[in-house]
């Protein structure tokens, strides 16, 4: 029976969220984690609270298991991008690619054919190779002169 009590307050605490403002979100991330609100939308800050409110109630990862994500994040380049004092890893300026952040995959259908792109510091991959442009593979692609990022619908065309 404590198990529902403890299940049915976690359901209230999620359904709560869902109908605070920005400013009452960022009160409760104070809560929560003790610290300042990353300065994100909405929308990011409901699906961190609603995994934090989870993670108090049900327990987060073990101790091993940190570990070993730990482990494996610190072989992986994409992983280790200093930022420190910041919620989230994100990729300094002079390391991004256009809006994209290393690692970022693409994948777009095109004349039944599906191709994968990733982002790479300076860059994109593809096929085994490295580009210096998105445009580049679209011409690659097509055979023809291409807008990489309308091509790819990361933007529409004439925006």
């Amino acid at each position: 029976m404590a198990t529902d009590k403890n299940r049915n307050s976690v359901l209230r605490q999620l359904a709560a969220l869902q109908k605070m403002s920005l400013h009452d979100l960022q009160e409760k991330w104070l809560d929560l984690y003790g610290s300042e609100p990353p300065p994100f939308k909405k929308s990011f800050l409901l699906k961190r609270l609603a995994f934090r409110i989870q993670e108090l109630f049900y327990g987060g990862l073990s101790d091993d298991l940190k570990s070993k994500l730990s482990n494996i994040a610190a072989n992986d380049p994409m992983a280790n991008f200093k930022n420190p004092g910041k919620a989230m890893i994100k990729a300094p300026l002079s390391q991004r690619t256009g809006n994209l952040f290393p690692g970022t995959r693409i994948i777009r259908e095109w004349n039944g054919n599906k191709y994968e792109v990733i982002a790479m510091e300076k860059g994109f991959e593809y096929d085994g190779r490295e580009f210096r442009s998105l445009s580049a593979i679209a011409t690659e692609i097509t055979g023809t002169k291409w807008n990489g990022k309308v091509f790819f619908k990361l933007k529409k065309r004439g925006a």
